[in-house]
């Protein structure tokens, strides 16, 4: 079971690299690199002799298919490890289902040519959709690592927080997920309306005449700003209600990256939006959600203590069970 936890870790940490892989497709305008086949490369499993763009696209769609592969042996694991009814198995069959999805999202988005320099309001919508996608699979593997070292009914052991911190922190994955949708679109327009100044991007975004993804440039800092003070808000109420040194330290980490992940976006604004810069952006992005949800679910089921600690109840085999 502690090589299981392990390994959901790492599968965790590589979708992330994956992500981030992803948004350099996105930046670079990469996405079109293999043009609109798929699951093919322009036709071929390997292109003889790739572009920049196509090796950019086709590096993105062989580290996704093995993440695929890695969320599908967890979830052979899981069910081999744990028992019916584990939370840690649950979500490695949800971590599959995503997925899933997120596959087919990316391949809907090829087949129709949402890539490249398309600017239609289908490519913002389902950019926002697979965005929303990609952060419930990182929750959903994040929590399948979590339950892996708690046993079945383990968190059925304590009594419930309060209610009005379960709708704060119920509200805050609706609020972050949100936030994630807003800046793919906000990415997205970035990419492909990229302003010359600082002024120039600023006095575009109020614009009557402009395109609606420039237009929608101020949704995503206002949404930022606004789950910024509520995220803090839920964080100090987390630590105030928790009796854990893990949900505390959890609650200050979260605090600390959110105001950093503040200060990395007022930086990628003003910077214009380099490819490096929306990457780091990202990446404390996903950081800030996945130490939510590890928050959300220390707090929903805290750690019990070391003396009661059960260890997760693995399926027993008939030798062990006839000893």
């Amino acid at each position: 079971m502690t090589r299981f936890r392990q390994y959901a870790w790492a599968v965790l940490a590589f979708n992330v690299l994956v992500i981030l892989w992803g948004a350099v497709v996105r930046a670079t305008g990469s996405g079109a690199g293999c043009g609109d086949h798929w699951p093919l490369c322009d036709g071929h499993v390997i292109p003889p002799a790739p572009a920049l763009a196509t090796f950019i696209e086709l590096f993105h769609r062989l580290t996704s298919g093995l993440a695929l592969i890695l969320v599908a042996v967890m979830w052979i694991a899981a069910r081999r490890v744990f028992a019916p009814g584990h939370r840690a198995r649950r979500f490695a069959s949800i971590s599959l289902i995503l997925i899933v999805v997120e596959s087919l999202i990316g391949a809907f988005i090829v087949l129709q040519s949402l890539t490249g320099m398309d600017d239609s309001a289908l490519r913002a919508v389902v950019i926002a959709v697979h965005q929303a996608n990609t952060l419930f699979l990182l929750g959903a593997i994040t929590l399948t690592a979590w339950f892996a070292g708690r046993a079945a009914d383990d968190a059925d052991a304590h009594a419930a927080p309060p209610r009005a911190l379960r709708l704060l922190l119920a509200l805050g994955v609706a609020g972050l997920i949100s936030l994630g949708a807003t800046g793919a679109i906000t990415a997205l327009g970035d990419t492909l309306f990229r302003p010359g100044t600082f002024e120039a991007g600023w006095q575009a975004k109020f614009s009557p005449t402009a395109h609606f993804l420039i237009r929608l440039r101020v949704v995503h800092p206002a949404i930022a700003m606004l789950m910024g003070l509520y995220v803090i808000a839920t964080a100090w109420r987390a630590y105030q209600y928790a009796s854990d040194d893990l949900s505390r330290r959890l609650a200050g980490a979260l605090t600390a990256l959110f105001f950093a992940q503040c200060g990395v976006g007022v930086l990628n604004v003003i910077l214009l939006a380099p490819v490096w810069m929306q990457i780091v952006h990202l990446l404390l992005a996903d950081a800030v959600w996945i130490i939510f949800v590890l928050l959300t679910a220390s707090i929903l089921s805290p750690r019990p203590d070391r003396a009661t600690t059960q260890q997760a109840v693995p399926i027993a085999s008939p030798a062990l069970t006839a000893k």
